[in-house]
């Protein structure tokens, strides 16, 4: 079964096509980099995922269940970590997983215990009584990837997670990504960051305008051209044209 199938995806603001007709399918297991300009259609795809957004046309399946028919069920089975810290930045980071555990209806005992072995894992342990103001830049990203796992996802999607850290912490936050993949998760990843997606990603997709203007292997790309970079900037000018 695929972890994730968009077919048809069109979604309006308006007389604005913000995505259109997308299709695009990703397999169990892989990291999937999603790359485009800002204003591409990437925010509004993920948040259509998510069940945040309405869309117009199409539908979106989460592991065969559908994002528009069983909303509930497809949205269990998914963890997101966005690009802004939207949590109450005064709690401390146990009382914010505690909050999002109850959320998705995660009894007590239970929800203590995944909590001790995610911050455990993200090496924010040491950190948890702290309040989310008082974080380091690195801290705040571990931060939002522990509440993204609470309900233990079998698709996570990192919108943009290591923006604005430095090249130290950004390594940090990459290796974390590769454990929890080695786990068997599969991950969505949007990133400016160029390389982040060439290190990390099997397969990635670019979109623009709404539109899908390629999906494959990045080996694809780097076979007529010498940088993903590269690949991605004839992609963006081919669709002006």
């Amino acid at each position: 079964m695929h972890a994730l199938e968009i077919k048809d995806l069109s979604k309006f603001y308006g007389d604005s096509c913000a995505v259109d007709n997308l299709n695009l399918t990703i397999e169990n297991g892989e990291i999937f980099g999603l790359l485009g300009p800002n204003g591409a259609g990437k925010s509004t795809t993920i948040n259509a995922i998510c069940g945040i957004n309405n869309f117009q046309e199409g539908d979106i399946l989460v592991y065969g269940k559908s994002i528009k028919k069983e909303p509930v069920e497809a949205k269990k089975l998914i963890g997101i970590s966005p690009q802004d810290y939207n949590v109450d930045l005064f709690l401390p980071i146990k009382k914010i997983l505690m909050y999002c555990g109850g959320y998705y209806g995660i009894p007590k005992k239970e929800r203590k215990k995944r909590i001790r072995e995610i911050l455990n894992l993200l090496n924010l342990s040491e950190h948890a009584n702290k309040k989310f103001q008082q974080l380091s830049g690195g801290m705040k990203r571990r931060a939002m990837l522990a509440r993204a796992l609470i309900c233990k996802p079998k698709l996570l999607i990192l919108d943009e997670p290591t923006a604005a850290l430095d090249v130290e912490l950004r390594y940090e936050l990459w290796e974390h990504i590769k454990n929890l993949n080695a786990q068997g998760m599969t991950i969505i990843l949007t990133s400016h960051y160029i390389e982040e997606i060439e290190r990390l990603c099997s397969r990635v997709a670019i979109i623009n305008h709404g539109k899908l203007l390629f999906i494959g292997h990045k080996n694809t790309l780097l076979e007529k051209h010498k940088t993903l970079e590269e690949a991605f900037i004839h992609y963006l000018k081919k669709d002006e044209h």
